[in-house]
């Protein structure tokens, strides 16, 4: 495995004869001793809607500890997921790489298309083990790592790439069960019949925490929830069902009791966390980010009609509209954040490597091409990020409703082009954020001009591109469904 070989040099402020050289591989014992070793510890959720916390608007969902948070730090309202599905994200915050560099583009192992239209390329179904990954880079500056939770990045598990603590693990993208037994081969089963998956990886993290809380860690905390099956903590359901009773019938509105208390479990699995934190006196050196893989599921996935609805968005998860791609954003930083700032600068997954990086002092030095910024000037207050546009590259189907396309946003506008017909629409999602007036024959010289910026963009990363499929049959097409 590649690791780190560069660090950011930091300033030394105590007494130090001679030069400290830039670019050198090691940092000194003084500057060990005096760089603020930061605890990270990076929640992120499964399926997780923009929408989905009380603090982005939900009314359904009782999320107080999640929006606590987020009053106590930092709040993005433009936040975006590297892909419409959870795998491409997942490795493209490991990495700071887009999905479309990396070939990871879809979640592993994908839907078989064999007759569509077009016909997807071969791309990579495991983590290049030739990346360097958070964990590793952390790893050469002494930081402890766990993974608690889902991978879902090939057969290679988290310990093949960094991490000293892997616990529930391995190649699947959702669990057997969320009531224990739970059937994952890298977590031990306890003799609780009435446990609960939530809580329990909630537990292992708290171990993990309180074992390494006079060491630098990372702690990499993928929830499992909310992804299907909608499988509640049965104390939590009754509740909510009666709350749904009292609401109108509506589609569009969330009212899934199933959902909503694995939801509240999320929450409350939340709310010990940051308790452990301060019980350990250690809150104020560990900085917590929380965010979502990609948006919430709209379908019908549960006993109770649709998981949930993006309020105000269109479409979601397995869409390239923003009900699919923008999720929920949250960055605590004690001491450097301005508690209760909401942030609307547009950022993108990959954007945590670099910031992580950053924030230990490992900086920009990393040997490996980042396509994240850094989001530390932004999380200081201290002015603009410099980033000319965000991009997504998904040359697949999704029973979401994606057909392989590519996407930009610069500034409001936001382009998507669909590879099948080599269609555009174009939205501006300052006025529009629904995005329900195309605007690509009103705007032609700005479609072009996003297009050729996308089709730039492709080229620079190396981005798979479907073929014409030989066996296309339309009607076998429509009729495919797995």
């Amino acid at each position: 495995m590649r690791r780190s070989s560069q660090y950011l040099i930091l300033p030394v402020l105590i007494g130090l004869v001679g030069a400290v050289i830039a670019g050198c591989t090691e940092k000194s014992e003084s500057e060990r001793s005096t760089a603020p070793l930061w605890n990270i510890v990076l929640v992120l959720v499964d399926d997780l809607g923009w929408t989905d916390l009380g603090i982005m608007g939900s009314s359904f969902y009782q999320t107080p500890n999640i929006d606590r948070l987020a009053r106590e730090g930092m709040r993005f309202t433009n936040a975006y997921a590297a892909a419409t599905v959870c795998s491409p994200t997942r490795a493209s915050i490991l990495t700071g790489q887009y999905p479309a560099r990396l070939h990871v583009t879809d979640w592993i192992h994908g839907h078989a298309r064999p007759w569509a239209k077009l016909q997807v390329p071969t791309w990579t179904h495991e983590l290049p083990s030739e990346v360097t990954t958070l964990a590793e880079a952390l790893g050469t500056d002494g930081y402890v790592s766990a993974s608690v939770g889902k991978w879902h990045l090939g057969g290679d598990f988290p310990e093949a790439h960094g991490f000293d603590l892997n616990v529930a693990g391995d190649h699947r993208g959702q669990p057997p069960s969320y009531y224990a037994p739970y059937n994952i081969p890298t977590l031990q089963e306890l003799e609780n019949d009435e446990e609960y998956l939530t809580d329990r990886l909630t537990d292992e993290a708290i171990a993990f925490i309180t074992k390494n809380r006079t060491n630098p860690f990372f702690l990499y905390l993928p929830f499992y929830t909310v992804h299907t099956p909608i499988e509640p903590p049965p104390e939590k359901l009754t509740r909510y069902e009666a709350k749904a009773e009292t609401l109108n019938a509506d589609t569009s509105s969330q009212r899934n009791p199933g959902y909503a208390g694995m939801i509240e479990s999320l929450d409350d699995g939340v709310g010990r966390l940051l308790e452990t934190l301060n019980d350990l006196d250690i809150a104020d050196r560990t900085v917590v980010i929380f965010a979502s893989d990609n948006g919430g599921l709209v379908r019908d996935a549960s006993l109770w009609g649709p998981v949930t609805a993006n309020l105000g968005l269109r479409a979601g998860k397995g869409s390239s509209y923003e009900g699919g791609i923008r999720v929920p954003f949250i960055v605590r930083w004690p001491g450097t954040v301005q508690p209760g700032t909401v942030e609307s600068t547009p950022i993108i997954s990959p954007d945590i490597y670099s910031t992580i990086l950053e924030i230990t002092g490992l900086g920009a030095n990393s040997p490996e091409l980042q396509d994240g910024i850094s989001l530390v000037p932004l999380l200081k207050g201290a002015g603009p990020i410099d980033r000319e546009a965000l991009y997504w590259h998904y040359p697949h189907y999704h029973p979401g409703g994606a057909t392989p396309h590519g996407a930009v946003r610069v500034g409001d506008l936001k382009l998507i082009e669909f590879y099948e017909d080599a269609r555009v629409e174009l939205y501006d999602l300052g006025l529009d954020v629904s995005e329900t007036q195309n605007l690509a024959i009103r705007y032609p010289s700005q479609a072009k001009h996003l297009t050729n910026m996308l089709h730039v963009w492709r080229d620079n990363v190396g981005a798979q591109m479907p073929l014409e499929n030989p066996d296309f049959d339309i009607e076998r097409a429509q009729e495919f469904t797995r």
